[in-house]
């Protein structure tokens, strides 16, 4: 049996410092709980556009009530955005999720790295973006030319960055293909 070798005073230091470093990934836990709040705030907005939507029916436009549905579309991934972030956030960062075998665990949970992450976010915002596009090309009449211009040299600006990160995560190996 061999005895172990006393540690120096450098090795306890070193040990202490990083364990506290590694013990400080749980400051992102509240951050992750946080989201859980910022998509109950989200579902209150959208219970509030729906039943606007319903009221208000009967008498919008049809365009009205695309541009209505469109904003649910937009809330809903939104929404989606969120549990992405909060479950795969949580499992790369803070501690896996001890869910066991639940029947609603989603698919994608415990499989989703850090680049899949980043590329799912790029394509959630450009397709809320789209969204937005197409809402004010559906209000073109109440916007100026400038503002459309804007619209749309933001949403390709949200496109190429998307297409440069999923080009850059291609060329660095670490696509999921």
């Amino acid at each position: 049996m061999t005895v172990p070798e006393p540690r120096s005073l450098s090795n306890i230091v070193e040990h202490t410092i990083e364990q506290l470093i590694f013990s400080s990934r749980w400051i992102l836990a509240p951050i992750y709980a946080g989201l859980a709040i910022g998509l109950l705030l989200l579902l209150v907005k959208f219970v509030q556009r729906a039943s606007d939507l319903v009221i208000n029916t009967l008498t919008a436009s049809g365009d009205e009530t695309i541009v209505g549905v469109l904003g649910l579309i937009d809330l809903s991934l939104v929404g989606s955005l969120i549990v992405m972030v909060m479950f795969a956030g949580y499992e790369n960062f803070v501690s896996k999720l001890d869910i066991g075998e639940h029947l609603d665990k989603p698919s994608w949970m415990g499989h989703v790295d850090f680049g899949d992450l980043k590329l799912k976010l790029m394509a959630s915002i450009v397709a809320i973006s789209a969204i937005h596009v197409l809402e004010s090309f559906m209000n073109v009449e109440h916007l100026a030319d400038r503002e459309l211009a804007w619209s749309v040299g933001i949403h390709m600006s949200f496109v190429f960055s998307a297409l440069f990160l999923a080009l850059t995560d291609r060329l660095t190996g670490k696509s999921h293909a």
